[in-house]
């Protein structure tokens, strides 16, 4: 009979309070650095890892079986032309399972591996959870390390010198580096992802760290989408002729994006031309604007949020992803709250009086989440197919 042995342990957490999570690695192998966070979606989790707004975050799953369904290279959410890459690393409850679903092509831990990003289980997510929910979003260093040896001096250090995503402008990482045409439109079941023949309309969409599925709305409302770096000068921009310009989610400060960002939306919105924004879309456009911007407790991540919008008096069920919000006590005359959020009454939506601009801090593009919000982009070309009917 053979004695007892403890289970090796192959991945660490480390956070900022010094708390120390042991578990099983999965994923790429290393160590990353990034703040923590915890995202409450059921499904969804490639979509979730790609999102560029991730960057320099380390996911905490609530929902306890990740991976089940595998992975596929239709959930990607990250362009082909963006810079970076979105999470670093992911935390889950469970390990990962055989994949079970037509649509898998291979198992999440090579996926994760194939990504770069590094995974710990068998954590108590509930109580990472609940931790980040009391204390706030926290620093953290994830690592994995197969034979179970850590060089936990190093570790810890990149911890302490990581200053956090105040102040950190991470869109300049992850933007395009060169401008392109989009035409794909949204993907059909069992079809795939819809071509989009002789669009009549055109979008400049700038690029801050762009979901792949916003450019496929856009696209779906009959419309072709130039994309731009996120440094694009506003004449340049202009240069295009657009019917509208469209300010793309994306990770980091607002403020520290901002610095150039602002100036460039200042001159699009002078220009007259209709406006659409999402997430930090939103919070540039607001700064823009004249609003500030403030970095929030535990931020707004998963699929279930309810949104109000005020204009309709619609309560709709959003997908999220901020840490940071727009001061809705902060917005000047002129410049209207529209949607709210009803979980804290968090801004979640601005209109311009007299310009057809508007925005969301949310995600109506979903993926993953509920499709209660696409109507948004129909009414962001709404506005852009009134403006050229009057010209």
């Amino acid at each position: 009979m053979t004695g007892w042995q403890e289970e090796k342990t192959t991945a660490l957490l480390i956070l900022e309070n010094g708390m120390r999570i042991e578990g099983r690695g999965l994923g790429a192998t290393g160590h990353a650095v990034a703040e923590v966070c915890f995202n409450t979606a059921m499904t969804g989790y490639q979509e979730i890892l790609t999102d560029l707004s991730y960057a320099g975050q380390i996911v905490t799953f609530t929902f306890p079986h990740i991976g089940n369904v595998g992975a596929n290279d239709e959930d990607i959410e990250t362009l082909e032309n963006a810079s970076g890459s979105g999470a670093v690393g992911c935390v889950l409850k469970a390990d990962i399972t055989n994949p079970s679903n037509y649509r898998s092509a291979k198992h999440l831990d090579a996926w994760l591996k194939e990504k770069g990003i590094i995974g710990i289980a068998g954590v108590d997510t509930r109580a990472l959870t609940a931790l980040i929910r009391e204390e706030g979003l926290t620093n953290g260093v994830i690592a994995h390390a197969p034979d179970g040896v850590f060089d936990e001096e190093a570790i810890r250090n990149a911890l302490a010198g990581f200053k956090g995503l105040e102040h950190a402008d991470l869109a300049a990482d992850v933007s395009t580096a060169k401008t392109y045409e989009w035409k794909q439109g949204r993907w059909v079941w069992n079809e795939g992802f819809s071509a989009i023949d002789n669009p009549k309309n055109h979008i400049v969409a700038i690029d801050y760290g762009a979901k792949a599925n916003i450019l496929r709305c856009l696209a779906h409302e009959d419309v072709t989408v130039t994309v731009v770096s996120a440094s694009t000068p506003a004449k340049d921009i202009l240069a295009f002729n657009p019917d509208g310009i469209f300010l793309s989610n994306g990770p980091g400060d607002p403020a520290a994006t901002g610095e150039y960002a602002v100036g460039i939306v200042k001159e699009l919105v002078d220009s007259g031309k209709p406006m659409f924004g999402i997430c930090l879309g939103h919070q540039i456009l607001a700064l823009a604007l004249g609003g500030k911007t403030v970095k929030m407790h535990q931020g707004h991540h998963g699929a279930n949020h309810p949104v109000k919008d005020l204009t309709t008096g619609k309560v709709e069920i959003t997908s999220m992803n901020h840490g940071f919000a727009v001061d809705a006590d902060s917005l000047p005359a002129g410049i209207n709250q529209t949607h709210i959020s009803l979980f804290d009454q968090s801004n979640c939506g601005l209109a311009v009086e007299g310009k057809p601009i508007f925005s969301v801090q949310y995600h109506p593009e979903a993926s993953p989440g509920p499709h209660d919000s696409h109507y948004l982009f129909k009414r962001f070309l709404d506005n852009v197919r009134s403006v050229k009917a009057d010209a």
